[in-house]
């Protein structure tokens, strides 16, 4: 066993045979998450299925192919199934999506090829890409303006002229709406507060009375020219909708401002289609969510992810490094230490959702509460810290990856040689100088693997966040124009509980499964690039620095 031991060529090989089984499994995942989330985003053909339906003549239905599997008729009989006589012993199964939700529901429905007359892929197939009901499925016929019919030489050009259209207005009422009728708002709440502090203060005189009701009057009527602007555009913008004619023939109404895209896949060449499916792309992670997150982007759930991240490893390295400096260098070598070293080791084995409970106790409800009792009086009983915010939330993950910095930081010290913390001394140094420009800059390549490993574990938590911040769909995101900017006690939203919550809280799982992926391969991707920000990092520290250690 010792001479099999001593044969290094056998451990390099295991070694390198376990790098490239790690290697191999995850690039593994990343292919199943983009093969799975990424198909979602390709323009799929369209089919027109008829239907055999001999009690209602031929049925015609509308939709893309999901996918399709060879079933047995006894597989069909134990599902409860009726069958025909005349079924044969084995048939394909198809899973259609047939979109349309709020019209014709429910939007995927399963098909036996025996039950199939004819199909076919008619070019003039419209796709719309709906903010609310998902896809909508049919024929293009016709532009409304009010009750007036729009009507253009080329009707498809004209549509997406309409489409650009109303994407700016849509545009410009959320400017209106989110900056400066915000803004108008955050000055009444300011001018409220003012007047409150000086009734309390009995420096509420008439002088004072009159320039708040003036100051008050002039941003009402601020707020109402704008509120005024926002119903207007809002007005103009409903006026037009398109006309879809489904495969029942029953023809549609749908408001242009519920439209995102619209495209014809049976007739797209190959560089459309790829045109296209960058633009998906770039719409899933540049839009906000609809009323449901399948429809629309995760542009919020991104900036709230790597926010968050920011802030916890803003609040996590001064604490770690602090903690880990004094373990090493100051602390004496007794019981006590070891007892602390024992604990952060344990406390790194905690589940995180022990911290989430913790989080929620100490820092939203005795803290948070305690801020809202000492600074915002006025605004109780509402809470303004003393609710679940990102500010909490951040805290709280960087509670939860306190253990891992701390452990790697006092590995990296402990590598230090010695001799160079007496050399230092030696030569006149102080203590807190050796540490600051000899120990500390040794030991940041440490100091960033500790911050690698935390930013790999917060950004994928998501059982904590649901106790201290974290929502399904938020108004506003944390940061905007309207001071102080960086709003901490704002609720946020995160990719992963996004990820939970289509997966196991939608309605209509089979919808949103490629966006469960997507959004997984969206979480990993951000981890990873972040990871690979620290790593290079690292390398460069770890070469400035290389020439002191040897």
């Amino acid at each position: 066993m010792n001479k099999w031991m001593a044969q290094n060529d056998r451990w390099r090989w295991l070694t390198a045979g376990a790098v490239a089984f790690s290697l191999l499994a995850f690039l593994l995942l990343i292919s199943l998450l983009a093969w799975q989330g990424l198909r979602g985003f390709w323009p799929q053909p369209v089919t027109l299925f008829t239907l055999n339906q001999s009690a209602a003549g031929n049925v015609q239905l509308l939709g893309e192919v999901v996918n399709h599997s060879q079933v047995s008729r006894q597989q069909l009989q134990d599902s409860g199934s009726r069958i025909a006589e005349s079924l044969p012993e084995t048939v394909t199964r198809y899973l259609i999506k047939t979109g349309n939700r709020d019209f014709a529901a429910p939007d995927f429905r399963t098909l036996l090829s025996s039950d199939i007359a004819q199909r076919q892929q008619p070019e003039e197939i419209i796709v719309l890409q709906r903010r609310t009901g998902g896809n909508a499925y049919g024929w293009f016929a016709g532009l409304r303006d009010g009750t007036q019919p729009l009507v253009a030489q080329n009707m498809k050009a004209a549509l997406q002229q309409r489409l650009q259209q109303t994407r700016l207005q849509l545009e410009q009422a959320a400017h209106i709406r989110r900056v400066e009728m915000a803004q108008v708002n955050a000055q009444l709440e300011a001018l409220q507060l003012q007047a409150q502090e000086l009734r309390e203060e009995k420096q509420y005189d008439a002088q004072e009375q009159s320039i708040h009701q003036a100051g008050r009057a002039e941003l009402q009527r601020q707020f109402n020219r704008l509120a005024a602007r926002l119903a207007s555009l809002n007005s103009e913008i409903e006026r037009s909708a398109l006309l879809l004619r489904d495969a029942s023939g029953n023809v549609q109404r749908i408001p242009l401002t519920q439209i995102v895209a619209a495209w014809y896949p049976n007739a797209m060449t190959s560089g459309q289609k790829w045109q296209h499916f960058a633009m998906q792309i770039w719409h899933f992670i540049s839009d906000s969510p609809g009323e449901n997150q399948s429809d629309g982007g995760a542009f919020p759930a991104i900036f709230g992810t790597v926010l968050m991240v920011l802030l916890m490893s803003v609040m996590v390295m001064p604490l770690g490094v602090i903690a880990a400096v004094w373990l090493h260098e100051y602390a004496d070598r007794n019981a006590l230490t070891r007892l602390v070293r024992i604990a952060v080791v344990n406390l790194a084995g905690v589940p995180s959702i022990v911290y989430g409970v913790f989080g929620l106790g100490f820092f939203v409800w005795l803290i948070g509460g305690t801020l809202d009792q000492l600074f915002f009086p006025a605004s109780l009983p509402n809470p303004t810290f003393g609710t679940p915010g990102l500010l909490w939330a951040s805290l709280t993950l960087a509670l939860l990856t306190l253990p891992v910095v701390i452990v790697a930081t006092e590995e990296g010290l402990s590598r230090i040689p010695s001799a160079l913390r007496q050399g230092s001394l030696a030569l006149g140094a102080t203590r807190a100088e050796t540490l600051w420009h000899i120990t500390l800059p040794l030991a940041l390549p440490a100091m960033l693997t500790g911050l690698i490993l935390a930013v790999a574990r917060a950004a994928g938590e998501t059982a904590p966040l649901m106790l201290v911040g974290v929502v399904k769909l938020v108004p506003e995101l944390p940061i905007d124009g309207i001071f102080p900017y960086l709003h901490l006690d704002r609720k946020f939203m995160h990719l992963g509980f996004q990820i939970y919550d289509l997966a196991f809280q939608s309605p209509n799982a089979e919808a949103e499964r490629p966006l469960v992926y997507a959004t997984a391969l969206l979480l990993v991707s951000i981890v990873l690039g972040l990871n690979l920000a620290a790593m290079g990092l690292r390398h460069r520290l770890r070469e400035r620095y290389r020439a002191l250690v040897q």
